[in-house]
């Protein structure tokens, strides 16, 4: 059973950064961790919060949801958690995968303000709604999780909404975003430039793409780092970038950031660092259609370059359509640039595009991060 819980915890783990392109919500890990309605376990448990992004994806009918977690430093020494999840939250810390502070709540929300974020607590806010208008005004920007026949559910919470919605960076957010930020305290996991430097830096997975850096906390006005309280040094403009996301048979399954940087490969199984594998999520045919590296992404001035670097060939729909009389074939070794609203096709039903114009259209069966979890740690409580 240990073996088995150790195997949920790396699924979690994958799903939890502090990557602004990436995250899809923003909620207090030790708020979640003690919903102890939505299994009838013990007082604390990390695999809770695997329950709760299992309910993000079935949702937002989408793969591999990343969530931004703040993590009350308390919950470091937690002794209602389990000495492994201990260690695998301050992991999580030490790799800058959450961030670690003594006042999650007002947090939390400066996160959801400043990158447009939905926010995952039961937690009225209610001495903060002045500060933060759309928690009343927009509906979905708060939801609570409950618990549901399969699983946790969400419903309406401040400012009504069922379902998380996404809204607009604030201006300020946009600012922070544009600049990269250095904090002066020694292996600062979120501004040191690197991975980590805590005790259990050294137990982080290294299939994991390194994070991008997240939002500076704001203390009247200066940008400061949320962990550390340190005043922060501007250094210099972020790279631009493009989130790209992988759609197959009508579903999103993956996200990726496409920087100026690196260029990223998508194939069957690339064996390029950062490469994006589709292998687990193709049958037979495209399996034998769809190269080991397929096609190329680079960022150029902005402009998204797609290269072919397959044997078979791939195809790009313009804006879209899914006409076969508009499609335009890429041959191996053909680059193109990328439309906005363009997508490149591998393989019939396969395709990589914009994020925000590659809208997710099918029956969902969402891929559980729970699926290894022990039966006696999943108890449902009954009606």
């Amino acid at each position: 059973m240990r073996f088995e819980i150790s195997k949920v915890l790396d699924a979690i783990e994958g799903r939890v950064c502090t990557d602004p392109s990436l995250a899809r919500a923003v909620l207090d890990l030790a708020e979640v961790i003690r919903y102890q309605d939505l299994d009838g376990g013990r007082p604390a448990s990390l695999l809770r919060l695997g329950m709760v992004i299992d309910a993000l994806s079935r949702e937002l009918a989408e793969d591999s949801v990343p969530v931004y977690a703040i993590v009350h430093r308390a919950l470091l020494s937690d002794a209602d958690l389990t000495s492994n999840e201990r260690m695998v939250v301050r992991r999580w810390a030490d790799d800058g995968l959450v961030e670690v502070l003594d006042n999650p709540g007002d947090r939390m929300l400066e996160v959801a303000d400043l990158l447009g974020l939905p926010v995952v607590s039961r937690v009225r806010f209610d001495g903060l709604r002045g500060r933060f208008p759309w928690l009343v005004e927009q509906p979905g920007r708060v939801v609570a999780p409950v618990p549901g026949a399969g699983g946790p559910a969400f419903v309406a919470h401040v400012g009504g909404g069922p379902t998380p919605v996404e809204g607009d960076r604030s201006p300020v957010g946009g600012q922070l975003l544009a600049r990269r930020w250095r904090c002066p305290e020694p292996g600062c996991a979120l501004f040191g430039g690197g991975g980590g430097g805590g005790a259990f830096a050294d137990l982080a997975r290294v299939d994991r793409a390194p994070a991008g850096q997240p939002p500076p906390a704001l203390r009247n006005g200066v940008p400061t780092c949320p962990r550390h309280g340190a005043r922060l040094s501007d250094a210099g403009p972020r790279p631009r970038s493009e989130v790209l996301a992988i759609r197959i048979g009508g579903l999103i399954r993956r996200r990726f950031v496409l920087t100026e940087d690196e260029p990223v490969t998508v194939g069957r199984a690339p064996e390029e660092t950062g490469g994006v594998m589709l292998g687990q999520w193709l049958n037979d045919e495209a399996r034998r259609w769809i190269s080991r590296a397929h096609v190329r992404f680079e960022l150029r001035v902005g402009e998204v370059i797609v290269t072919d670097v397959s044997t078979n060939g791939s195809g790009i729909r313009p804006n879209g359509s899914m006409a076969e009389a508009e499609r335009v074939p890429l041959a191996p070794k053909q680059s193109r640039v990328l439309g906005g609203a363009d997508m490149v096709e591998l393989y019939p039903g396969v395709q990589v595009g914009r994020a925000r114009e590659l809208p997710t259209g099918a029956a969902f069966t969402p891929t559980s991060v729970m699926a290894e979890a022990p039966t006696m740690a999943m108890r449902l409580p009954r009606n």
